[in-house]
């Protein structure tokens, strides 16, 4: 089962969307499968992986393609589909302590 999924989250799959990304994976009984719209089968990584996921370089308005296998597969499409389509509430690129991660002004 698959989707394409515009990413709209203004850090697109980075810090915290890719954070939430994985840990929502990580709650379904799935083997989900992240990449870009266009990649292929061997270009698609781990969605349950941070470093994985984060190193897709996959940015804001870019399409990713959802692959996922297993008793939960829908529900996790469903749930990560969500996640992707919505905003991340306080994303603004600052961490959780409200800093610039990336050591720039504010």
């Amino acid at each position: 089962m698959e989707r394409i999924v515009e990413v709209v989250p203004e850090a697109g799959l980075h810090a915290r969307p890719a954070s939430k990304l994985v840990k929502t994976v990580n709650g379904f009984d799935a083997d989900v499968s992240v990449g870009r719209a266009e990649d292929d089968e061997d270009d698609l990584v781990r969605a349950d992986s941070m470093l994985a996921v984060t190193g897709l370089n996959v940015e804001h308005g870019e399409s990713v393609r959802l692959v996922a296998e297993g008793p939960d597969a829908e529900a996790a499409l469903d749930a990560i589909e969500d996640l992707l389509m919505s905003p991340v509430e306080g994303d603004g690129g600052k961490d959780e302590d409200g800093e610039d991660p990336h050591g720039g002004p504010e």
